[in-house]
């Protein structure tokens, strides 16, 4: 796609020159643009999704592991390692 949004903008700036131009302009205007994205560091829609995917696991395993404690906590009752709720001062 950013290709693409790339040729787009490449052929715009040729044709806003005179035909001897125009190629080089292009070619120019290219060059300028892709340096500059680069520069961005941005990722790929496949790069983003994948990382997506990711977290959404890690999200998954977080909460399953979350349910898990407080069952183990419920069963066992409290313990010395669940911290008590600090008293309330009005």
């Amino acid at each position: 796609m950013l290709t693409r949004i790339l040729d787009q903008i490449a052929s715009t700036a040729r044709a806003a020159v005179p035909p001897e131009f125009g190629q080089d302009v292009e070619k120019n205007v290219r060059a300028v643009l892709d340096s500059t994205f680069q520069r961005l560091r941005l990722v790929t829609r496949e790069e983003f999704e994948v990382q997506q995917a990711v977290l959404q696991r890690t999200r998954d395993m977080v909460e399953r592991l979350e349910r898990q404690v407080a069952e183990l906590e419920a069963r066992s009752g409290p313990t010395a390692a669940t911290p008590e709720k600090p008293p309330v001062i009005p």
